[in-house]
This record gives structure tokens, sequence and C-alpha cells, in this order.
């Protein structure tokens, strides 16, 4: 006799575990509970058989896999939870018996703890920790421009502020930012760091009101690990582009306002060059005449860089930003390359338009800018510089211009960011109506609904985007062209065939079906008593020529398409089910594309009302 199996001892049952028997096994309430399942990244699944999962019970309930929670138990985080609460006891005991000595030294002595053993622990290689930090830019970003209320504290605001400048210094130092989109929701980036695409959304600046129904505690709990990650994540950035950090803040420059300025991002090696100098008294005798030689560059070492700063920061022959077709002269190597997009360019920001942004942008991809005084202190050029060329202001009417610059909207940033290439000012000028601006995210496929604005930039030369340089009546004329071609070299091969007659008594079989529905409209009229045109203007059908017939099938189309039908007949059911969803998603996509060009062209049709312009 074989062994006997107990019940519930394999399969579903012992995959899956309930909520509350991981609770009862690890000895923690529901909201430890919860913050150990963020940090720890584990999240409820869904088996194939709740009934099974549950040990025959339907009752509905969440599942966690059992390996998962066996890995909790092992977690040193348990017990610092669990003498974070002994710690609270303590100090309400204390505060309850006014015993306020023994409460100083308690909170003296308050439990921390770090997650920096969960970042290794979920994130082995620094390529894992890059393509899942998203999330943790979003968050962070978003909480950097939250209001400091009694739900969030204002040391986690300012660490998210410092937090994510770095991460923004770093893409600047690298040039490695690449698509821009202002969404309704906030302005999305995208940069591409060591061959991860990142994407993160930014709130505008504006003033938020912070919502009562949102849960500020699970949202702090993953705010918590994201603030580790990112910090872990600057530090390896920073050291591996061989940058100091944490960077330098600029006390006087952030108190002006002074936005990313206010950080000095420095050399690593400079740093320890100064070190190994300073530190050069107590070394031994042979470290000395290696001393006197590293003091001997010193010394030289600031007239060489006062050489290198006057070289970089001499202006040099700016290139016009007329229009697109200007830099034809420049290779197009050096064209197409983002981080150079702006190298030649000085430009004025206007203090109506988001400086927090454009500043990001700009110096991202190489341009040199300043600011108005009332944006901000610290601006590097003052609006009368002669070497600015472009002037970006967002005001219809500017009191005072000048003439050796250019004036311009800021979505012509925006836009040649994501055309990669310097676009035509004409359509961004100062109270011109704007273009679409179009999402660089979206990649369009064959038949969907090309934009006007993509073909044109699709069509220009320099831009690398996922649309081709046809535009869609280019496509529809080609098609045409290609049947009328197909259509009459059957025609042509069929004359020479037997085939020939079949399309005879086709034409035929059409003439005698339109002549039999004449002649039925006759008997109608004729048993109501009237002549046949006055029964046609009684019905409301006014007499008109015969409608031209759509493009008529060649011979060939036809044993195609009956071909298809045949094969698709032979499959199985489950396999026919696929191919007539994908024909009715085919034909619900095309439907969609036309309802698309159809309002497209009723907004083209009517009158456009002339708008005026805003006073400042």
């Amino acid at each position: 006799m074989g062994k006997i199996k107990k019940k519930f001892s394999e399969g579903s049952s012992r995959t899956y575990t309930t909520r509350n028997r991981a609770l009862r096994k690890l000895q923690v309430s529901l909201a430890d509970f919860r913050r150990l399942c963020i940090l720890k990244g584990i999240y409820p699944v869904e088996p194939r058989s709740q009934k099974k999962a549950n040990r025959g019970s339907s009752k509905p309930t969440t599942f966690y896999y059992a390996k998962d929670i066996q890995l909790l138990l092992s977690e040193p985080l348990i017990a610092k939870f669990r003498e974070h609460k002994i710690f609270l006891r303590k100090l309400q005991r204390a505060l309850g018996k006014d015993d306020l000595t023994r409460a100083k030294g308690l909170e003296a002595r308050r439990p921390e703890y770090t997650l920096d053993h969960l970042v290794i622990e979920r994130y082995p290689a620094f390529v894992d920790a890059l393509r899942d930090l998203d999330d943790a830019l979003c968050m962070v970003f978003l909480f950097a421009t939250m209001p400091t209320v009694s739900k969030v504290n204002n040391e986690i605001v300012e660490d998210c502020k410092r937090l994510s400048t770095e991460f923004m210094h770093y893409v600047i130092h690298s040039h490695s930012l690449r698509k821009v989109f202002l969404s309704i929701k906030g302005i999305y980036y995208q940069a591409e760091i060591q061959g991860q695409s990142i994407t993160w959304i930014v709130p505008y600046q504006f003033s938020q009101n912070v919502p009562l129904d949102v849960d500020f505690k699970v949202m702090a709990t993953f705010l918590q690990f994201y603030r580790t990650l990112l910090g872990f994540v600057n530090y390896r950035l920073y050291t591996t582009s061989n940058l100091s950090y944490p960077p330098k803040v600029d006390q006087s420059m952030d108190d002006s306002a002074a936005g990313l300025g206010s950080l000095r991002v420095e050399a690593k090696r400079v740093e320890d060059l100064i070190k190994g100098v300073q530190s050069s008294d107590t070394t031994s005798v042979p470290e000395v005449a290696m001393s006197k030689q590293m003091k001997q560059r010193m010394d030289t070492l600031g007239s060489k860089i006062k050489k290198i700063v006057a070289a970089d920061t001499t202006a040099p022959a700016y290139e016009s930003v007329g229009s697109g077709e200007a830099d034809g002269d420049v290779d197009d190597e050096t064209r197409q390359i983002g981080n150079l997009l702006f190298g030649k360019q000085v430009f004025f920001l206007s203090r109506e338009v988001p400086r927090y942004s454009l500043e990001f942008v700009v110096r991202a991809f190489g341009g040199r800018l300043g600011w108005d005084q009332t944006s901000g202190g610290g601006s590097p050029y003052a609006e009368n510089d002669r070497a600015i060329t472009v002037q970006i202001s967002d005001r219809p009417v500017q009191g005072h211009q000048f003439l050796d610059r250019i004036y311009v909207q800021p979505q012509w940033v925006y836009d040649s960011i994501n055309a990669r290439r310097l676009l035509d000012v004409e359509d961004y000028l100062i109270g011109q109506p704007l273009p679409a601006h179009l999402s660089p995210f979206v990649e369009y496929e064959e038949g969907d609904y090309v934009p006007e604005a993509a073909t044109k930039l699709a069509a220009a030369a320099g831009f690398e985007g996922e649309v081709t340089n046809l535009k869609p009546e280019d496509h529809d004329q080609s098609e045409d062209e290609e049947e009328d071609a197909e259509e009459a070299a059957d025609i042509d091969g069929a004359s020479a065939d037997e085939d020939a007659p079949d399309s005879d008594e086709e034409d035929e079989e059409d003439e005698d079906a339109v002549a039999e529905k004449q002649h039925q409209k006759q008997l109608l009229a004729e048993r109501a008593g009237v002549s046949f045109s006055e029964y046609q203007q009684k019905q409301g059908a006014k007499p008109k020529p015969k409608a031209a017939a759509g493009k008529k099938r060649t011979k060939a189309e036809v044993e195609e398409e009956e071909r298809q039908k045949i094969a698709i007949s032979m499959l199985s059911k489950k396999k026919r089910k696929v191919v007539n969803r994908t024909q009715a998603d085919a034909y619900k996509k095309a439907k969609d594309v036309n309802t698309l060009k159809t309002r497209k062209a009723q907004a083209a049709a009517k009158p456009v009302k002339s708008a005026k312009g805003k006073k400042n």
C-alpha cells in the first residue's frame, strides 16, 4: 500500500498562500506587512483557480507566492519594525508620566534603519537599476514640487529637490537627453543612459492643492525606497563620469534662486590632486621629492586653467537660425548629434517662459543661456549682451527688440529637440499661430493616421523618426497607380486568353440586374396609376445618372479572396476566431483613420476666425 498523501500538500495550495496566513506566519501587523511587501518588491498574484489555491474555499481573498513569504522570514527589517514599536510604547509611557528627561533620552536613541541592502538585493547589476528607474524619477520629481504640509515633511521635499537636481546635472553633463513632450499632465523627458531609455514626467510648477483622498502613507513607503535607489544611482553615475559626489552647493546662488546653477559639478581628479598637495607635509622622505614636483605643477596649473577657460568662454562664430535649410553647409553627421544641437547658440529667456524646463533642455543639448533678473539671480548673460542669438519669449508685443537676434516662442526649442535639427523659425515667431506639438513617443505603423505635421518632419532632411517619408495621400496614390497597372496588365493578359468572355458575362449580369430593378419600379408606377416620372417625384427619388461604381476587381483578386475564405474555413475554430478578430481590428483601425481624415477636412473647410493679440 502506497503512502497516503496529505490533503493540500502539493499543487496550488502549496504554491500560493493567503494574506491572513502570511500575517500569522510573520507575526506582523497589516501595515507593517504592506510596508515590507512594497520595500521588498513583493506583489499579490492571481492564481488560475482561486478555489484550489484557497484549499477549497471560494471566498475572495488576496494571494501571494509562498516562497516570497518564506523569504520575508529572514528579513532584518522585521526586527527593526519591532524595535520601533517598543520605542513608541516606551516614549508614550514616559510622556504619559510627564517624565521629560526620559522622553528626551529615548528620542535621542530613536532606532533607525536603512534600505541599502534592499537596493543591492533587488538590483544585482547597475543596468537593472537603470531599467527600473522610471517610477523612481516620477515619484521624486513629484514630491520635489509638493508644498510643505502636515502630510508631506519639509525634509523629504528638500531631499527630493536635491536628488532630482543632481540627476538633471548628470543628464546635462552627459548630454543624454533625447526626447521632450509637453502634455497636460506635465513635461515628459526621455534620456538614454548606458544604453537604457529612461522616461519620466515632471509636473508644471504651479501652486498645488494636496488632495485629501490620497493615501500618503503608501506613497511615503514607495518614496523612501526610491530616494535610496536614486541616491545609489546618482553616486554611481557621478563616479563613473569622474565627477565628485555630492556636488557642492553655492549657498549665495541658491538663495538668489539660481536653479540648476546653484550646484557646482567638479571633476574628481582635481579634488584628489588638491588633497595630495595638502597632505604633502606628512609624507615620507622619498615622497618629498615627488611633492616638490607636484608643487611645481600646481604653480603652473593656474595659468593653464585660465587659458582653457578663456578658450572655452570666447564666443565662436554663431550660425544663423533663420531657417532649417540654412545649416546645409554643416556636416550631416555633426548636425544629427543631439548633444551639439544648440552648441553654437546663446539663448535669453524672458520672464514669462518656463525657465526650469528650458534651462535644462538647452544646457543638455550644448547651449548657453541667460535669463531675466526677475526669474532668478546668477544669469551669465544680460539681456543686452551682443553674444545672444535667440531670445525665447511668449508675449505677442515686445517693448523693445534687438535686431541682431531672433525672437521665437518656447515650442521651437522642444520641436527642434524632437526633430533633431534646428527647425525653420518662420512658424514659431512671436505672434504666429504655432504648429501642432506632436508626441515623439508615438511610433506610426502601417495603416495609422499620420498627422500632416509629422509628414513634414519626416520629409525634412536629418530627421530620424519612426514615420516614413511618404504622405498618406502619396500612399493612396501610389497604391492606386499600382492597382491600375496590375488591372491593366491583367486585362491585357486576359484578352489573349479564353477567360475574356467571363468578364463580358459579368457585365451583362450587372446590366440585367439594373434593368430588372427599373422594370419593378415601372410596375409599381403603373399600379398606382401615374407616370413613371411622377412616381419618382412622389417617392422623393430624383432621376440621377448612374453612379460611378467602385474600382472593379480583377479576376486574380477575386480568386485570391475566394482562396483566403476557403483557407479560413479549413482552420480550426480557435484559429478562425483569431483570424476574424485580427480582421475586425484592422477594419476598426481603418474606420478610425477615415473618421480622423473626415474631421480634418471638415475643420479645414470652416472659416478661421482672426485671433486678437493678448495684451501684457
